[in-house]
């Protein structure tokens, strides 16, 4: 089984009216002003998934800044959820540190929402050690045992839209703040696992699992073994970020990187099971 464990997929009002929602948020505006910037719906990802012989996706909501977007987002991934026959799951958005995130988010988690992500402090304005913004949150993540999935980006590197500032060196006070919180670390975590040789890291690390999104435009591929030697293949997770990337291109080349038959099954689907639960979403 194939599980691209970190895509997006928008309302079909979003496709239509690019322009007003690039005026509404601006860091849905820095990705999406040009018209080059790919937006999919559920039909479009589920035409994608067929084309690249992927069997399940775990759709994030965008990090909106405005908490009524993400509630009206979140609606859709559960509708789309329910309408793509077990193809599609979910994870829904929430601003940390408003008065409703928790609600919200507990809201998701009874429509069927199987974690909370692609959390964003560039775009939504938070600070990865303000426990007292995410306390709430997390305490209701910890209730049903659900993960959060945060964009994590490298501090080094080119710039592309999107990148921000959200370094490993911030995003580990969160860790340092809520121990023992299944956590997914996007983009590689933004470099994180090649610090985990450092003891302290390590520690601090032990439920973080991290997801190949936009490799293309990060790393070489060989980064897929250079982490399954540091962490372990039960911490990586097969994620294309489409429709940033193709998926079936994507597959490809990740099919090509030097890993074990048991190594590759962990990280295209294995583990996405146990992170998400999924068998038990499905019942």
């Amino acid at each position: 089984m194939i599980i691209d464990s970190h895509v997006h997929i928008f309302p079909p009002e979003v496709v239509a009216h690019r322009d007003t929602y690039c005026e509404r948020d601006p860091w849905f505006g820095a990705l999406y002003a040009t018209e080059r910037a790919r937006i999919a719906t559920l039909e479009d990802l589920l035409t994608a998934m067929d084309g690249a012989g992927i069997d399940c996706a775990i759709a994030c909501g965008f990090p909106w800044h405005d908490p009524g977007l993400c509630a009206w987002h979140n609606e859709y991934l559960a509708d789309a959820a329910q309408r793509s026959n077990g193809r599609v799951a979910w994870l829904g958005i929430v601003v940390p540190g408003t008065t409703t995130a928790a609600a919200e988010a507990e809201r998701c988690f009874l429509c069927g929402a199987v974690g909370i992500g692609e959390l964003n402090a560039d775009a939504q304005g938070f600070a990865f050690d303000d426990q007292k913004a995410f306390a709430p949150l997390v305490d209701v993540c910890r209730a049903f045992s659900r993960p959060l999935l945060f964009h994590v980006s490298e501090p080094l590197g080119h710039q592309y839209p999107g990148k921000g500032n959200a370094w490993p060196q911030r995003f580990i006070s969160f860790l340092e703040a809520f121990p023992g919180q299944p956590v997914i670390a996007a983009h590689w975590g933004g470099g994180l696992p090649f610090y985990e040789l450092m003891p302290e890291v390590a520690e601090l690390t032990r439920q973080v699992v991290y997801d190949s999104a936009a490799s293309t435009y990060l790393y070489r591929f060989r980064v897929f073994r250079a982490v399954v030697d540091l962490v372990g293949a039960d911490r990586v997770l097969f994620a294309s970020d489409y429709p940033v990337l193709r998926q079936d291109r994507f597959l490809r080349r990740v099919l090509e990187v030097e890993l074990t038959e048991q190594e590759r099954a962990l990280i295209l689907g294995q583990n996405a099971l146990r992170v998400f639960r999924l068998a038990e979403a499905a019942r």
